[in-house]
């Protein structure tokens, strides 16, 4: 049910040249950019019509009709009350290991003095008012609800509004387990809009929903190519769309966690990609063989066989460790996982990864509820240059300059000549009239 492809023979020092990995590692043909044109007239129409247009999105796509897009406080006190005991306690749990890591990556300010009276303060600042989307189309991702609310609250973001897909067999509501975990991180605004319609309501402003500075959020390929879209009215994390896995491993690794892993992202949507490198035979022998077993006895089993049948999913057959860290660094992985004899060692050598997770026992499941990490990362190659969700994409650093008269007058003369190397005489003449005389 799932393709090889050999690059063995393709490696450094072989006769084919350097290989271009990222042109050969599997990928989905549908990318972000394709759907930009399926989802401008809907961002454009909400900015339009507002509220009248997402209630038209939300009959087309979600089979609902919302009067109402605000979710009434009576609704998530309800789903709270009701909200299963042991699902409580783990995000109870989920959410304080996740807590503790963001209170962890909280940075100080960084003072610097250049001389007497010159200093440069690096300040960091919440931005003030953020939306989150939580995807609750193929399965009700509550979880992402955690992932998303916590480090905004503890970078100190004052204002967050929250939005997940109508539900028609919830009376046109979120889940309520999405609602129930809103209510117990205290987010008092919640919307039941989906979509490309839901990143427009945040970029845009909305009937109840005030624009937002800021938007988080994994999604399916059309809220991402919504977030890509209006990233110029709006901030964006990254552009987080359908699951991706990629295993690294060796003759060490076990076959059955290898499997277990790879259906495990499958699960999440027809579209995700599970991505095994290796330079073991028999480890793929096997892995082929544990799908086959696993895959049979799984709830969602056309979801998962139609994932790991697609084009995004793949064996990559390689000649050795090494020449398999240059195709996961090429494939800039949502989810790394590193099944090697070497694991802490190879882990250490992966450049683009969303999250890496070494060794046998830290499966990517651990990482999307209690792991203490964040299950918000980078897809589609975009971990070469993006980064998960953490409390530093709620922060801005804005630098704060002090300088006094007699600091001024000591790099004044530099200002004055670099402003007449740009043929800007004005600004050398701002620095020029205080020290010809002005006051301090």
């Amino acid at each position: 049910m799932i393709r090889r492809i050999d690059l063995r023979g393709t490696g450094a020092g072989s006769d084919s040249g350097s290989p271009d990995y990222r042109a050969l590692v599997p990928r989905a043909d549908f990318d972000v950019e394709a759907a930009l044109h399926v989802v401008r007239p809907i961002c454009d129409d909400v900015r339009d019509r507002g509220v009248e247009a997402i209630r038209e999105y939300s009959a087309k796509f979600d089979g609902v009709d919302t009067p109402e897009i605000a979710v009434p406080a009576e609704a998530l006190a309800k789903a709270l009350t009701e909200l299963d005991p042991g699902v409580r306690a783990g995000l109870e749990e989920s959410i304080r290991r996740l807590r503790a890591t963001c209170e962890a990556e909280l940075e100080a300010d960084v003072v610097t003095d250049l001389g007497p009276g010159a200093r440069v303060t690096q300040r960091m600042v919440p931005v003030d008012r953020v939306g989150l989307y939580v995807p609750g189309g193929v399965a009700p991702l509550v979880s992402s609800v955690v992932m998303n609310v916590v480090p905004a609250q503890v970078a100190g973001v004052g204002s967050i509004a929250l939005t997940s897909s109508p539900q028609k067999d919830f009376n046109g509501l979120p889940h309520p387990t999405i609602l129930a975990a809103c209510a117990l991180l205290g987010v008092e605004e919640v919307y039941a809009v989906g979509g490309a319609q839901a990143i427009a309501m945040l970029a845009y402003g909305a009937g109840p929903c005030r624009r937002v500075d800021l938007v988080t959020g994994p999604g399916n390929i059309y809220t991402v190519s919504a977030k890509r879209l209006l990233k110029g009215v709006v901030g964006i994390d990254s552009e987080a769309g359908p699951t991706e896995i990629a295993i690294l491993a060796d003759d060490t690794a076990d076959a059955s966690y290898v499997a277990a892993d790879l259906i495990s992202q499958a699960e999440h949507d027809p579209m995700a990609a599970s991505v095994l490198v290796t330079d073991s035979l028999r480890l793929a022998d096997e892995v082929e063989a544990e799908l086959d077993k696993q895959v049979a006895d799984t709830k969602h089993v056309e979801r998962i066989r139609t994932a790991l049948a697609g084009q995004q999913s793949g064996i990559v057959l390689v000649d050795d460790v090494t020449q398999g860290l240059d195709v996961v660094n090429a494939y800039a992985a949502e989810h790394l996982e590193i099944h090697t004899a070497n694991a802490d060692a190879d882990a250490a050598k992966v450049r683009n990864a969303g999250a890496i997770f070494v060794g046998s026992f830290a499966p990517v499941s651990l990482g999307d509820y209690c792991a203490g990490s964040n299950h918000v990362l980078p897809t589609a190659g975009c971990a070469c240059h993006s980064s998960g969700l953490s409390v530093r994409a709620f922060l801005k650093a804005v630098h704060v300059v002090e300088y006094s008269a007699d600091a001024l007058r000591e790099v004044g003369g530099h200002v004055m000549t670099l402003a007449d190397a740009e043929d800007l005489p004005g600004h050398g003449a701002a620095v020029r009239v205080r020290l010809d005389g002005g006051s301090e």
